[in-house]
């Protein structure tokens, strides 16, 4: 990514309603070519949506929780993402290295409301559960440090993008024609 992308991504995460005058006027592009850019970032999935950030405490959700999941029998399918996708209580689920297989960040408004969702995990995923209380929240939701952000992103696996995949081939840059024959957008 460019430093100009970094820097409109940047400033879009520290405000996702900015203005394209004043996205513009911070990056020293013009408003077509800011809006272009951004148009760009969409489309590649860089910037993937705008949202609403609320204090889940004054929405009614003052308990936060991390709740780590690994299931009662190692043999069975590796689906509980989709076992629990359905829980609005569940924020996130982020699939770690270590004893779970699986941390969830979850939000509800009291500690019965937490002991409910438990067993529900529990009963609709065959997992076990461990779960840790957060008692304060000094930040959350920071902007990513683009500024030390490598050239390329890393593939799906978190692989490097530019190292060859199994079956010999290398995976798509951006910057590349894509395998279509049609030329990618210029960054003009």
């Amino acid at each position: 990514m460019e430093d100009i992308d970094r820097k409109i991504v940047s400033l879009l995460c520290l405000d996702g309603r900015i203005s394209f005058t004043e996205l513009s006027r911070q990056t020293g592009l013009s408003v077509s070519a800011t809006h272009q850019r951004v148009r760009r970032l969409e489309r590649r999935g860089v910037i993937k949506g705008y949202a609403a950030m609320i204090d889940p405490a004054g929405a009614g959700l003052p308990l936060t929780a991390f709740i780590s999941i690994k299931p009662f029998d190692p043999a069975a399918p590796d689906d509980a993402p989709e076992r629990l996708a359905h829980l609005p209580g569940i924020e996130a689920c982020h699939s770690v290295a270590g004893d779970e297989n699986y941390i969830l960040k979850v939000r509800v408004a009291s500690p019965s409301a937490l002991e409910d969702l438990l067993q529900q995990i529990r009963a609709c995923a065959g997992v076990s559960t461990r779960t840790t209380i957060v008692l304060s929240t000094p930040y959350e939701n920071r902007p990513p440090d683009l500024e030390h952000s490598g050239e390329f992103s890393t593939g799906p696996d978190g692989s490097d993008p530019e190292s060859p995949i199994p079956d010999g081939t290398a995976l798509h840059r951006p910057e590349d024609p894509v395998p279509d024959g049609t030329e990618p957008d210029s960054l003009s």
